[in-house]
């Protein structure tokens, strides 16, 4: 996640600890949406993961995917 804050930081000028908040939010919003093992693999993404934006990217779509393939009764 602190890859993303300064990243956020960076590009707008804001400072950290609003960046901080802004992701926070950013982040939380999908977690209330979706069911909770999915909503749950958010934080694995950003809390572990490593490997840059397209990292991150490719393992929020094999988190999603597998997630729906789970909820559809497909693995």
């Amino acid at each position: 996640m602190e890859e993303l804050v300064k990243l956020v930081t960076e590009k707008t000028g804001i400072p950290a600890d609003a960046a901080d908040k802004a992701v926070q939010v950013v982040l939380g919003f999908p977690k209330d949406k979706l069911p909770a093992p999915i909503a749950g693999q958010i934080d694995g993404l950003i809390g572990g993961g490593g490997g840059g934006a397209a990292g991150a990217a490719g393992g929020a779509m094999d988190s999603v995917t597998k997630g729906l393939g789970g909820l559809l009764g497909k693995d």
